[in-house]
């Protein structure tokens, strides 16, 4: 009875697989954790070649796996480094084929504006006792510009914000560099931008600007951080251009406020700093242009609403591309351990092996030198018929093509006669007879046959012995073979049937 119990008992447990139970867990943390912050510590960060990035935040008693796509890290706005102290955030998910859980990052920022603010202190340092901030350094802004260079994102209201101020006080011509102002990418876009204005010609099919606006709108210290990395800076400093620095609000400061030749407050003052009043203010165009951003805007947010509503009866395919590409990076690393283990296999079976024997190689050789003797043959049978065609058919030309003939013949004689000598001596170093000249010996019984072994000669036995100089014949007075000599082995013939040859031993 105690056992039937037990079985029943056990019956009432549920069944799973390994997978239905590891998405099973997968949906309990997903649902449980669907966005988290977390602060800790950068360790191990790994960047394979497919792009995404691996890393492990860790404290003083635990560690976490942290993945970030390829698509994602540029809208990081930092670089992921060894050691730094950051806050991630993202969602828990599992990866089901090594039985982890793992954050999926989407965003990383630094554990505190301390360590920022230490960081752009001792920068601002360096920079500044290089001499790019001196005010020897600042140019004086043209009053009146022709053509205004703007180095901001396309897409942002800075732009509008610039261009409308610009067309209220004095319409010019203005040249957009489009770049990204947040982000890794960010820095080495602004730099080039700077550096491009600055290279195009006076007179180019490009006009050069008067005057250069960096402008972006305000944003927190990590946000704006782009703007005090050193390229900006040393870009700024250098460029030969008048330079308006337009970064955040008036109370954001960032390093290329020093080293540009005047700071604005905002990308708005900036624009006033850069041309004159305008005496007057057209309505209709400021109208037409409220409306058509309304317009824009509202057939933005219909669009929005009408995708967010499609959007929610569709699954989320990120998701599983996201997984083949783990797995695909992780069968990667394996397929490169796999493939130095076959190597090292195939190395040590390929050290294992036996050799040839020498009478299989020496066979070998004698049919491919009997081949290629029948192909010369058959080659200046051709070549003579050949000849004696272009003789027959070129009278007037004998004695020239004579001469050709006997030369070419000579060349191809003496090349036929170094192949055979090198067949020659490629033959007679497989021969036994380089063994015997080393001291060996070949005993052979008086039928000529190889003697292989003592038991094999009786007292009295006449034998013949073979050395490098010569041979000797000799009798057997002692003997260890007691039992009847046996009948002597057929000759064994090689299936190319191209000689033989005994054992030398």
């Amino acid at each position: 009875m105690e056992a039937t119990a037990s079985e029943q008992l056990v019956s009432n447990v549920p069944e799973f697989t390994v997978s239905e139970l590891s998405f099973a867990l997968r949906r309990e943390i997903e649902t449980a954790f669907p966005r988290v912050r977390v602060r800790g510590e950068i360790s191990q960060p790994v960047f394979p070649r497919s792009g995404h990035c691996y890393f492990r935040l860790k404290d003083e008693n635990a560690v976490l796996d942290a993945v970030c796509w390829k698509a994602t890290i540029p809208r990081l706005g930092l670089r992921v480094e060894e050691g730094l102290e950051v806050i991630a955030t993202g969602r828990l998910t599992t990866y089901p084929g090594s039985s982890r859980y793992q954050i999926i990052v989407d965003r990383v920022e630094l554990a505190g504006a301390g360590a920022l603010l230490k960081l752009l202190e001792d920068r601002r340092r360096k920079l500044q006792a290089e001499g790019l901030f001196d005010p020897e350094r600042k140019r004086a802004l043209p009053y009146l510009p022709e053509v205004v260079g703007v180095v901001t994102s396309p897409s942002g209201a800075v732009i509008r914000d610039i261009l409308h101020r610009l067309a209220d006080r004095f319409p010019r011509r203005v040249l957009i560099w489009p770049v990204a102002v947040q982000g890794e990418k960010a820095a080495g876009e602004v730099a080039a931008a700077i550096n491009g204005f600055n290279r195009l010609a006076v007179d180019g099919p490009v006009p050069r600007p008067d005057v250069l606006i960096v402008a972006r709108g305000g944003g927190s210290l990590e946000d704006l951080w782009a703007f005090n990395e050193e390229v900006v800076v040393r870009a700024a400093a250098a460029s030969t251009i008048p330079l308006i620095s337009a970064v955040g609000h008036e109370t954001d400061t960032t390093l290329i406020d020093f080293a540009s030749d005047r700071r604005a407050p905002t990308p708005t003052a900036a624009a006033e700093m850069a041309v004159p009043v305008r005496a007057d203010l057209v309505a209709e165009t400021l109208d037409y242009a409220k409306r058509l951003v309304g317009g824009v805007s509202r057939l933005l947010r219909e669009r929005g609403v009408e995708l967010t509503g499609l959007a929610r009866g569709l699954g989320d395919p990120r998701r599983l591309i996201e997984e083949r590409q783990q797995r695909l990076d992780e069968r990667g690393e394996r397929l490169s351990l796999a493939t130095r283990q076959l190597v090292e296999r195939r190395a040590h079976t390929l050290a294992a092996a036996r050799l040839v024997s020498p009478v299989a190689v020496l066979l070998a050789k004698q049919q491919a030198f009997t081949s290629e003797a029948r192909m010369l043959d058959s080659a200046m049978r051709r070549y003579l018929g050949e000849a004696r065609q272009k003789i027959e058919r070129a009278a007037d030309r004998v004695d020239q093509l004579g001469d050709r003939l006997q030369r070419c013949g000579r060349e191809f004689l003496q090349n036929c006669r170094r192949r055979v000598e090198q067949a020659d001596k490629l033959l007679e170093s497989y021969s036994f007879r380089s063994v015997l000249e080393r001291g060996f010996a070949l005993v052979r019984d008086q039928d000529g046959h190889p003697v292989l072994a003592a038991a094999d000669l009786r007292a009295g036995d006449t034998v013949a012995i073979d050395f490098a100089d010569g041979r000797i014949g000799a009798r057997v007075t002692d003997g260890v073979g007691t039992a009847p000599r046996p009948a002597p082995a057929p000759r064994r013939r090689d299936s190319g049937g191209g000689g033989e040859q005994g054992s030398l031993l």
